[in-house]
């Protein structure tokens, strides 16, 4: 959450760091501003901000004619104080020759301010962010220690979580510091950058630098020094940057989202390529002992959100191909529930970003108690990539709307495929049987595709369900998780209340919702618990309740009962997650779009939770 671009080098014009810092609004978009200076003015910090979105911004600096050698820019998800002007960031020092921008969470931002108010300092808002400019102040001007121990005694002071760029105005340095939230510094011909997510660096920087827990970074248009908070120096690898920058544009799509809804077929051809061998499944980034697995017999799945219901889904399916006990728990409540994790257990991480604060948290507690874990992952150089044993790639490529649709079609892809590995493994599935799911797994994409060649079907649904207020989305076993992810898209970014229910617990209360104002979506494909579900859709059905079902082709019955349907392919049962959620999400867009609601960046969201 929040973006932070910073930059030193050459002459820019300020609106090309605006340009980098778009593509971040994904982390965060209630306000956003710039700070810079001139190298022949470098006494002078120019500061522009504003409330709301970033084009508002590059309106005000559309006149401007100076020119930047250094400078930070922000995009805010607001956490401390509301999305004000004054609480933009960057942020200045009560002598105005300092400038900072920060991401995360200052926990003990209320003592420390304290104490610098009666140090002298004066406060202009009311986030936690500014006590940082003011301790540089204190130590850098005040006390007069060299940059270099002033940002390090700083570091050390500040508990909870931050990624920290900042400058002053009379020296050409741009100094960054991370703890528990990511920060990049970028290489290339004409300067040095800082950046929370390379994403911002595409079309600028050839080269990276992945910045490790707590670890502080001085650059020059053509250096970067690393150090540790206590000081001591440290090295970090260059990676070249391989994004491109029309992974990062809409192109002919009105969305992001409806862009990252048609790439899945892609993204799934990829995972299958990479993943998949003749009808063998072999993952090279895995590094856990095979010994280890065949003698596994409980495993945790952490994740939040989008991530946790397929992480739910692959609970089911390694149940479902192992005799492995499999949980499930939200990240954030996990690391605080009191589980007695071993070194024999697996934990199996989930994340799109791999900077999930939560997830983060959770997986170094259990690395505390011995416990092995594999991340599944979009993002290779991520904290979580990182710290995990081992890792499960997903190559989506860039995800950039809010609500997530690519990346929980790949998670759940992984783990359809770790749960084949692991039957094998442990010779719980026939190797006949997992040749057959292995070769139809290879047909998903194709299966996709043919629910994706339906969006004017379900647009003109969606037409006819937008006027409802209240939604309750129905599943059972595998199709479960289907519903509570349908249900998080369509509230994400249409705001109707909406809520997943295994269907089963309809009559243990959600039932007291349903009448004729009410819209129920059940997912009902033939499987082995479809009898049961028509149980439920003829309960439904009695009390006036509004049904949009989605089906397999043939289905006669369903179309009796449902008043609008929505058909897929048939398909094995264990198959139907990963491209059922795509009638889903094409539900939510419309009925979003119908609504004129802002999809790719809904009201209150961010991209990346990189705080608790």
């Amino acid at each position: 959450m929040c973006g932070i671009v910073g930059y030193i080098g050459k002459e820019k014009k300020p609106l090309a760091l605006i340009d980098s810092l778009e593509r971040l609004e994904y982390r965060g978009y209630d306000s956003c501003g710039i700070a810079f200076t001139q190298e022949k003015k470098g006494e002078e910090i120019i500061v522009r901000k504003d409330r709301g979105k970033i084009h508002r911004l590059k309106e005000l600096l559309k006149t401007e004619t100076r020119e930047l050698t250094l400078g930070i820019a922000h995009t805010r998800w607001a956490t401390h104080g509301k999305p004000t002007k004054p609480n933009a960031h960057p942020h200045l020092d009560c002598s105005r020759t300092i400038a900072l921008a920060h991401n995360g969470i200052i926990e003990n931002y209320q003592e420390l301010k304290e104490t610098l108010v009666k140090k002298g300092h004066r406060f202009v808002s009311q986030t936690d962010t500014e006590v940082i400019a003011h301790l540089l102040e204190e130590f850098s001007l005040k006390q007069r220690l060299s940059i270099e121990k002033a940002v390090r005694k700083t570091a050390q002071l500040l508990k909870g979580s931050f990624a920290v760029v900042v400058f002053w105005a009379d020296k050409q340095l741009l100094v960054g510091m991370r703890k528990n939230s990511p920060l990049v510094a970028g290489l290339s011909p004409e300067g040095s950058y800082f950046a929370s997510d390379p994403l911002a660096l595409v079309s600028y920087a050839r080269k990276v630098i992945y910045l490790e827990e707590e670890t502080i970074a001085f650059l020059t248009p053509d250096t970067v020094q690393l150090m540790s908070f206590s000081g001591k120096p440290r090295n970090a690898p260059l990676h070249p940057l391989h994004l491109k920058a029309e992974e990062t544009e809409k192109g002919a799509h009105k969305h992001f989202m409806i862009k990252e809804i048609y790439e899945q077929p892609e993204v799934l051809e990829r995972l299958c390529a990479l993943y998949v061998k003749n009808d063998d499944i072999v993952f090279p980034q895995l590094h856990t002992d095979r010994a280890f697995l065949k003698r596994l017999k409980h495993l945790y799945i952490v994740g939040c959100g989008t991530a946790y219901h397929a992480g739910l889904g692959g609970k089911y399916l390694i149940e479902r191909f192992t005799d492995i006990k499999a949980e499930i728990d939200v990240s954030s409540e996990f690391r605080y529930r009191r589980i007695k994790v071993t070194p024999q257990d697996l934990i199996v991480a989930v994340s799109q970003s791999g900077e999930t604060a939560d997830t983060l948290a959770a997986v170094e507690q259990c690395k505390k108690s011995g416990a092995h874990v594999v991340s599944i992952c979009n993002t290779p150089t991520s904290s979580l990539a990182r710290t995990s044993h081992g890792s499960i790639y997903t190559p989506c490529g860039p995800e950039i709307s809010v609500a997530s649709t690519k990346a929980y079609t790949a998670q759940l892809a992984s783990l359809f495929l770790f749960s084949l590995f692991l039957g094998r493994l442990k010779k719980t599935l026939p190797a006949a049987k997992i040749t057959v799911l292995t070769r139809e797994f290879r047909r998903i994409p194709l299966l996709q595709r043919a629910v994706l060649d339906q969006a004017k079907t379900i647009q003109a649904i969606a037409n006819h369900f937008s006027r409802y207020g209240c939604f309750l989305f129905l599943g059972r076993n595998l199709h479960y998780p289907s519903a509570l992810e349908g249900a998080l898209k369509l509230k994400e970014i249409s705001y109707i209340p909406a809520e997943g229910y295994a269907a089963g617990e309809m009559k243990h209360g959600p039932i007291a919702l349903i009448d004729e104002y009410r819209a129920v979506v059940c997912i009902v494909p033939h499987d082995t618990l479809y009898d049961k579900m028509i149980s439920n859709i003829e309960e439904i059905k009695a009390r006036k309740g509004k049904i949009l079902a989605v089906t397999d082709a043939g289905n006669v019955l369903i179309k009796k009962l449902a008043d609008r349907v929505i058909i897929v392919p048939r398909a094995r049962e264990e198959l139907y997650p990963l491209f059922i959620p795509l009638a889903l999400q094409l539900f939510a867009y419309y009925v979003a779009s119908n609504l004129h609601h802002h999809i790719d960046q809904p009201r209150n969201l961010a991209k990346s939770v990189t705080v608790e």
